[in-house]
């Protein structure tokens, strides 16, 4: 069982803050003590259920589909050729 601090708001009863130490809830509820008030709350670990599957991995779309036979074929990179004109004078 695990256990945290909640920081409430008194009028509305929205969640400010969840805190895991208890001074830091008291803290928030410091700045404003008229407006705030804090809870202790816990919560149960439930158990973990390991699932298996015995479908087919692919997404339906891709089933029937035939495999892809063309393959990507990269150009070398080309250079831009240099600028042959006049430089411009920023200054």
């Amino acid at each position: 069982m695990n256990e945290y601090w909640e920081v409430v708001d008194r009028w509305t009863g929205k969640v400010v803050a969840q805190c895991s130490e208890e001074s830091d809830a008291l803290m928030l509820c410091k700045f404003r003590p008229k407006e705030r008030i804090h809870r202790k709350a816990r919560f149960i670990m439930d158990q973990v259920i390991d699932i298996t599957s015995t479908t087919d991995k692919q997404l339906p779309g891709q089933q029937g589909l035939p495999a892809a036979v063309d393959e990507l074929n990269f150009v070398d990179f080309q250079q831009l050729p240099e600028g042959q004109g006049i430089p411009v004078n920023t200054k």
